[in-house]
């Protein structure tokens, strides 16, 4: 469990992934058919009526950067919960703390990722405080949602599918983390075959953990190092939008 107060707090080293996660909707990239102009997840986010709900999508569409962007512009408390090392003694306490800050007026979004790795118990823990409004619950799954959330919580959540990003998108985070002040700031450039090699590489599946690693050697995709340099690279591309 990870308790979140500030969404960009620095770090002594944070990887180019993390240095690039967009700060604000205008930043974000992708899933159009929920954030675009008069789309259902926008109206919600700027009319500051976030209500629970479930991110059902594959690894790398930006589901856990969506919900740190939605407690950034809704000034809620963000507490990041992960099924794989929290347990139900963790959720409770967790709770009890949102139910008093409640009551001071403070909101709280809790964000799970990859919900459907807990048990039906520890799901259940979290509905009474969904139910009564001490918590927004943010679920992320990889998952079909109808079997793997237990239907009391997905009936008071609203179920979202991310779709996965496509070659445009994909092609704007990689020139942004080249141009970036916070990615590469311009120390090198890159064709636009090299480019489009990425980019076919992402397509095809070579996303793991939200990014894309790439590449051995620079002759592999004819990089054009401005300083000269023919060393190895590994070029971390931000694809967890």
């Amino acid at each position: 469990m990870d308790e979140q107060g500030g969404l960009f707090e620095r770090a002594a080293y944070q990887p180019l992934a993390e240095r690039l996660r967009p700060r604000s909707l205008e930043e974000f990239v992708g899933q159009e058919h929920l954030l675009g102009k008069g789309k259902v997840l926008r109206r919600l986010i700027e009319s500051d009526h976030i209500t629970s709900m479930i991110f059902w999508g594959p690894p790398g569409v930006g589901k856990t950067t969506l919900a740190q962007i939605i407690a950034a512009q809704t000034q809620a408390k963000f507490i990041n919960f992960s099924a794989v090392t929290s347990g139900i003694k963790d959720i409770r306490t967790v709770m009890q703390e949102a139910d008093r800050r409640r009551m001071y007026g403070e909101r709280i979004i809790v964000f799970v990722d990859e919900i459907h790795r807990f048990n039906k118990a520890q799901q259940d823990a979290f509905l009474p405080f969904v139910e009564k409004g001490s918590i927004v619950l943010i679920g992320a799954t990889t998952e079909n949602p109808s079997f793997s959330v237990i239907s009391p919580l997905l009936s008071r959540s609203l179920l979202l599918t991310l779709r996965p990003l496509d070659s445009d998108a994909i092609e704007g985070l990689i020139r942004r983390a080249l141009a970036d002040e916070r990615g590469l700031a311009g120390r090198f450039s890159i064709t636009d075959e090299a480019v489009a090699g990425l980019v076919r590489l992402a397509l095809a599946g070579e996303v793991q953990g939200g990014r894309l690693h790439v590449l051995p050697c620079a002759d592999e995709i004819d990089l054009a190092w401005t300083q000269g340099s023919r060393e190895w690279l590994a070029l971390e591309t931000f694809i967890d939008t």
